[in-house]
């Protein structure tokens, strides 16, 4: 077994190379090009007519969130042998760190790789799907997103009760139990419960509108 800096310390990686970026190079690129996409995205839907700033703000999200899952957790998932690389790139270095978090990642584990799967291939495209539905007024747009926002909840379930079922013990310490396990998966619970419940009501509107004139 090679040195690493995973839990369990047992944890077998053959060929294990440690990290080259500094944990304040991986997190500032990452945090310093989402801040990019989302103020380039806040700027360009100022251009769409009447949107309003909370339709804005959920182009600004799923824009995000869909890059977010199609290039960060898209190459964890075809790339498996991502932590012995001896020439590793900048996706390689953010699972090796985020893994300090959740060993599962650099362990390979089936659940992990098969929620991430379905993540990077149906989820984000579908989330870039509806930046524009939204900017374009599409009828499915809230569809759309109740339907995104409902694969994410159910992608957070299942991470986080596989975790528990499989003794809750992955992180290196409690500081990546709290940023990375908890901190970095919390906004794909709390933001798609807010955004399903909105758009929930917008479609129950809608159908009572169109129930009220059928029967005028």
């Amino acid at each position: 077994m090679g040195a690493h800096p995973y839990v369990p310390a047992s944890l077998d990686l053959p060929g294990y190379v440690p990290l080259r970026l500094t944990q304040l190079e991986i997190l500032g690129t990452y945090l310093g090009t989402s801040l990019f996409v989302l103020v380039a995205v806040w700027l360009l839907s100022g251009r769409c007519r009447r949107l309003s700033g909370t339709d804005r703000l959920l182009m600004c999200w799923w824009a995000f969130t869909g890059l977010t899952h199609i290039l960060i957790e898209g190459p964890f998932v075809f790339t498996p042998d991502f932590f012995t690389k001896t020439n590793p790139n900048f996706f390689d270095e953010v699972w090796k760190e985020y893994s300090k978090g959740d060993s599962r990642y650099v362990a390979r584990d089936t659940a992990t790789v098969t929620v991430e799967g379905i993540t990077a291939v149906l989820k984000g495209p579908a989330s870039l799907l509806a930046v524009y539905a939204i900017a374009s007024r599409k009828s499915y747009s809230h569809i759309l997103q109740f339907a995104v926002c409902l694969g994410q909840l159910y992608g957070c379930i299942v991470y986080f009760t596989t975790a528990y079922l499989d003794g809750f013990n992955f992180w290196a310490s409690p500081f990546y139990f709290w940023a990375y396990f908890i901190g970095a998966n919390s906004s794909w619970i709390v933001i798609p419960l807010l955004i399903a419940t909105r758009s929930w009501k917008k479609i129950c509107a809608a159908v009572h509108q169109s129930e009220k004139v059928k029967t005028k």
